[in-house]
């Protein structure tokens, strides 16, 4: 059966008065608290279900191994039957390989041909590896001791049947699927993919790159990137398109969206400027509430429901975009999604710049590591530079407080990759 959760409140992102500036950490706090998961459930065939996130655990329906075998080429005997000094054991007939069981019990003081994944036949609990071994084909000849158990894989000793193969909001992998078919995981119960929303306004934006722009003309790179950003995080993106600055075609596009998605991305048009119908028309007619984060590049960040459905107002700016939405909307659509919050990975790595920063607000800088594994970062902190997200790897991140970096200090480095983004350094 689908269960559809509830909404958020209508008050989910309201700030208590008093507050002006948020610092990083505590929008993210903010924003975790606000947000639930927001998919019903579906069943999925385990093999078709990379990237989905699991509404429930997924129990082991057999052991793994489901039997003890073989873990090598070798011969298998009974362990009781062997001691110190050369051993002689009389090969008896047949083989076991894997598929290919022996048939009946190998007698006492007897050796066994038995090949890797092979069950252990009764009789049988320790195997000797080929290479140590001598025979003639009637005899098999090693140096004891040899432990007991050696060279064999005990049945479920990767998991056993019932245990908990993986838990409630797993982002399923490649290597998950292989361990869920492993263990007779046909199907899983997995949350609708999370449908996101992109939609971009303004006047001056060209949606066509294709279309030859006039001088007060710019292209919308942060409507296909945003798109691009929540394919790569295993979502479905749903395409609003480009409206102009008309409040009612916004209004429109917004209502498209909350009848499509589960959560709409927007990119400028936030803040308080004459031109901002997206700020007016979330205050309005739906809840909105505009964060001011003390993070650089970035700064607004508009949060609201529409029609029920979260919206995120992110910086018009690509570069702040691209920047606020690793750092707020992934967590945030990882957590409606089901998947939980996630946090990015970050190490610390030294420095190959010089760089003296105010206190006030947390700075990302565009970075990449050099062939020595010292971070390096963007030749310009402009934030129409759209060439620096190309051109890095990830994020220095400097804290809030004022700081003094030289070569060879200490960074803290974000690949990429830690938001979920696979992308490779320019030449």
């Amino acid at each position: 059966m689908s269960l559809t959760p509830p909404r958020l409140r209508n008050d989910a992102f309201a700030m208590p008065q008093g507050v002006d500036w948020l610092p990083v950490d505590e929008a993210l706090a903010r924003l975790r608290a606000a947000l639930h998961a927001v998919t019903d459930t579906e069943e999925s065939p385990t093999a078709q279900a990379v990237g989905r996130v699991l509404a429930a655990p997924a129990i082991a329906m057999r052991s793994n191994p489901p039997m003890p075998n073989a873990a090598v080429d070798g011969y298998g005997f009974a362990h009781a039957a062997t001691g110190e000094g050369v051993q002689r054991l009389p090969l008896a007939q047949g083989r076991a390989a894997a598929g290919q069981p022996f048939d009946g019990t190998l007698p006492m003081g007897q050796a066994l041909r038995i090949l890797t994944g092979a069950i252990l036949p009764p009789g049988v609990d320790t195997v000797v590896m080929q290479e140590d071994c001598a025979t003639d084909g009637t005899t098999l000849v090693f140096d004891g001791p040899v432990k007991h158990g050696a060279n064999t894989r005990q049945a479920g000793e990767d998991l056993a049947l019932g245990a908990v193969a993986l838990p409630k909001g797993r982002r399923l992998g490649p290597a998950d699927v292989a361990l869920l078919t492993a263990l007779g995981i046909a199907r899983v119960q997995v949350h609708r993919r999370l449908r996101v929303a992109v939609l971009s306004t303004g006047d001056e934006l060209l949606s066509d790159p294709s279309r030859a722009a006039l001088p007060h003309q710019i292209y919308d790179a942060n409507r296909p990137m945003l798109l691009a950003l929540a394919e790569a995080w295993g979502f479905e993106p749903v395409d609003l398109g480009l409206a102009p600055d008309d409040p009612a075609q916004i209004a429109a596009r917004l209502d498209e969206g909350a009848a499509q998605a589960d959560v709409i991305l927007t990119s400028g048009g936030a803040s308080a400027g004459d031109e901002d119908h997206v700020s007016r028309l979330l205050r309005d007619q739906g809840t909105l509430t505009s964060w001011r984060i003390a993070i650089k590049p970035g700064r607004p960040l508009a949060l609201a429901l529409w029609q029920g459905v979260p919206v995120l107002g992110l910086p018009g700016n690509p570069v702040a975009a691209y920047t606020c939405a690793l750092v707020f909307a992934r967590p945030a659509l990882s957590l409606l999604s089901g998947a939980g919050w996630t946090v990015p990975q970050a190490f610390t790595v030294p420095a190959s710049f010089s760089k003296r920063k105010k206190a006030g607000r947390r700075e990302f800088l565009r970075a990449r590591l050099d062939a020595e594994g010292r971070a390096e970062v963007f030749a310009s902190e402009g934030s129409g530079r759209i060439s620096g997200l190309s051109w890095g790897t990830g994020f220095v991140e400097l804290p809030d407080e004022a700081c003094e970096i030289g070569p060879g200090d200490p960074v803290r480095f974000l690949p990429y990759a830690s938001f979920g983004v696979m992308q490779g350094a320019a030449g």
